[in-house]
């Protein structure tokens, strides 16, 4: 595996081909166009998804906007974050490790109702 930094070059509206340097975890810019703005470059990593009986329920991956022109961390952010569609917010650390608490908490509720169900519907589940 190669220490180099790796770079890309993409073709943007207003500043021409940008090349920059591309972080390990970037899975590329398949769907960046050479009319879209220096600001909307995005690095994104591979996407960690949530289905249910084969149907989309969220994702989440690592993010991080290089020329974004407006720092909110929550939404777009020089520093890399994770994107969760779920909540349609990028959270740092300390953010995202709340939120699986609370998705842990959301899941202990869920089999409890189960466990309430299968009571009222005679044990059956």
């Amino acid at each position: 595996m190669s220490t180099e930094p790796r770079t890309i070059t993409l073709a943007t509206r207003d500043h021409g081909d940008v090349t920059l340097d591309e972080p390990a975890w970037c899975i590329g810019h398949p769907d960046h166009r050479p009319d879209d703005y220096r600001a909307d470059i995005l690095h994104q990593g591979p996407g960690v998804t949530l289905t249910f009986r084969g149907h989309h329920i969220a994702d989440a991956s690592l993010v991080q906007s290089p020329f974004t022109e407006i720092d909110v961390p929550d939404l777009s952010s020089l520093t890399p974050g994770v994107s969760v569609s779920l909540i349609g917010r990028t959270l740092d650390p300390a953010g995202l490790y709340s939120l699986a608490a609370s998705l842990d908490g959301y899941a202990d509720r869920l089999r409890d109702m189960a466990d309430q169900l299968s009571v009222l519907l005679g044990g059956a589940e």
